[in-house]
């Protein structure tokens, strides 16, 4: 059996990119079990039996039994949540290569807001993101099909296709005039995980971009790059980061703080609690540190930054996360293809569940729209049907009634959140230099 551990209607999914959320176990203690017909429980399969019967033979046009039982199983998770969903052969094998970060497509985030089939975010230098698709775009046609009631493997298996073939989209979004089509070009998407530099003051910067197997890897290497470069404190930049694999959001973490911490745990319906814990297999890094997080910081990105959060290891500075914090085990299927079920909740090591609620900054900053800056829809968990309600809360936080925020500041010097994370630590450094020197006597004082 495959087991890999994954954070990413229907789910909230990365169209042409990788499914984020946090997934659990593909098989193992979620195996199918068997049932007899004789148990209560199971009685009504017989209407369903009876539905499927005089379907088959008396429907105007025939039918393919596969294919209504597909229809019926996608119903079934439909009806849970946002992140529970039925996975075809094909979509459970293209899921597998998904988490590696290279798959061909567009590169855009998408899910179901109110019924339609919404771009979450693009992804940064991708087809999508070049062609000038923004995050709160309704996509309403898949060359020329309406994407009324399509779920997202539908609208997924429309758009992915080979490398310099062509996709006209048409979008509605806020400020325009009826539909705007887009025609991009698709090409292979290869995620770079992890990117790396030295601001001023010699401040290390590192983005990760989504949590793939390679991820925690390609972080050693580049903390151990900066290292070379004599940094003095560190940026980490989880902003608009959707998440991908759990483990890998536990061993990114283990970088940063040390051995034997809790850096998350689920519990699923029967409250037993599964803790993962930093093993101190790489370089922990030791200096003043922020976290950079906004509304699309989702899932494996929460781990990381309510962890960090939690042990005090780092500021984390911008606005509330995205929200979801729930877990998915991928159940294979005796023919090939699987279900992608909610089956846990997950909590930050001091036992605080953000689903639907996120993570809050220590230091809020909203980016704000200038020159070449625009505002978009905020999209969150909470904003999702069907979305899964804070086990923890008794009545959710008041939602943020039409909120908007700017998605891609145009450079460094515009970019708030940044600047304001490079002020905190050259402050940080200033203060520690004041406490680590001396007083010296002042002429003239007795």
């Amino acid at each position: 059996m495959i087991k890999k551990m994954l954070t990413n209607k229907r789910f909230w999914a990365l169209v042409l990119v990788v499914a984020m959320a946090a997934t659990v176990g593909f098989a193992g203690r979620f195996a199918v079990p068997l049932v007899s017909a004789g148990e209560d429980r199971y009685e009504k399969l017989k209407v369903f039996t009876e539905v499927l019967s005089v379907v088959e033979r008396s429907y105007v046009e025939e039918t393919s039994t596969k294919d209504l039982i597909y229809s019926a199983i996608r119903g079934i998770m439909a009806s849970l949540d946002p992140h529970s969903g039925f996975l075809t052969a094909e979509d459970y094998k293209e899921m597998q290569v998904d988490t590696k970060g290279e798959f061909g497509g567009l590169g855009i985030q998408i899910s179901i807001r109110d019924g339609v089939l919404t771009i979450i975010s693009p992804i940064e230098d991708t087809p999508a993101w070049k062609a000038g698709l923004k995050a709160g775009d309704k996509i309403m046609k898949i060359e020329d099909e309406s994407t009324k009631d399509m779920t997202i493997h539908e609208a997924v298996s429309k758009m992915r296709g080979p490398k310099g073939t062509e996709i006209t989209i048409s979008i509605s979004r806020v400020g325009l005039k009826g539909l705007k089509d887009y025609t991009i070009v698709r090409d292979i998407i290869k995620i770079k995980s992890v990117k790396s530099k030295v601001l001023e003051d010699d401040i290390g910067y590192v983005k990760v971009v989504q949590f793939q197997q390679r991820t925690a890897h390609d972080l050693e290497k580049a903390l151990k790059k900066l290292a070379k470069e004599e940094i003095t404190a560190l940026i980490l930049d989880l902003r608009n980061n959707p998440g991908g694999l759990l483990n890998s959001s536990v061993d990114v973490t283990d970088r940063f703080l040390p051995p034997g911490k809790i850096v998350v745990y689920i519990k699923g319906r029967n409250g037993e609690r599964t803790e993962y814990r930093t093993s101190g297999r790489g370089t922990v890094l030791e200096m003043p540190m922020v976290v950079l997080v906004n509304q699309g910081s989702a899932s494996a990105s929460e781990i990381v930054a309510g962890a960090l959060k939690d042990w005090k290891r780092a500021v984390v500075l911008g606005v509330k996360t995205f929200g979801k914090g729930s877990v998915q085990s991928v159940v294979p299927l005796s023919d090939g293809s699987g279900l992608r079920l909610t089956t846990a909740r997950y909590y930050t090591p001091k036992g605080t569940s953000i689903q639907s609620t996120g993570i809050t900054p220590d230091i809020t900053v909203k980016l704000t729209p200038g020159e070449g800056l625009t505002e978009h829809p905020i999209v969150r968990e909470e904003d999702l049907e069907g979305h899964l309600k804070n086990d923890q809360k008794a009545k959710p936080d008041k939602k943020e009634e039409g909120a908007t925020a700017v998605i891609k500041p145009v450079s460094e010097e515009e970019d708030a959140q940044l600047q304001r994370a490079i002020d905190l630590l050259k402050t940080w450094t200033i203060f520690k230099e004041l406490a680590d020197e001396p007083a010296e006597d002042v002429p003239g004082s007795p």
